[in-house]
């Protein structure tokens, strides 16, 4: 199953599904498609779009599937990551008004580059990176969040 997320933004996101529709397509997904779109409105007969999941279910899907694709957010790429999952980051875009600014491309790049996740930056290319995800081996995921509580602490003691 590939989960896909496209975050809750007020702005959508509807080049990344018809991206995918196009690999549905093609042929080249054959997997069932669930699609957490937020406020982005798209009609298929082959993926199941909900608005909103239930942060329960929301979990569960995540368990359950092989590859989430999402959107560039941190949030999304670390939930994925932190549930050993093959993570597409597809980076929302200002010229196309799907975001305010282009900061999820360092984000996807910076993950990207790292060994964590693929990114997704040519919509066009997205039947190599589904086939590169085949025999990716994402870097596991280490959270620095006690390293920062320390750093923080140390800092607060101090004075």
């Amino acid at each position: 199953m590939i989960l896909v997320t496209l975050g809750t933004q007020d702005k959508k996101f509807t080049r990344l599904l018809e991206a995918i529709q196009k690999q549905i397509d093609k042929g080249n997904i054959k997997d069932k498609v669930i699609v957490q779109a937020g406020c982005t409105k798209y009609e298929s007969k082959d993926m199941e779009i909900l608005d909103l999941i239930p942060y329960d279910k929301f979990e569960e899907y995540i368990k359950k599937c092989d590859i989430l694709i999402t959107h560039g957010g941190v949030g999304s790429i670390i939930t994925g990551l932190k549930n050993n999952k093959i993570v597409i980051a597809a980076p929302r875009l200002a010229k196309y008004k799907e975001h305010t600014n282009d900061h999820q491309t360092q984000i996807v790049d910076n993950f990207s580059k790292s060994g964590y996740i693929l990114a997704l930056n040519d919509f066009d290319k997205l039947d190599k990176v589904l086939n590169e995800a085949k025999k990716f081996k994402p870097k596991k995921y280490q959270s620095n969040t006690q390293n920062m509580i320390n750093l923080i602490s140390n800092y607060i003691d101090e004075f």
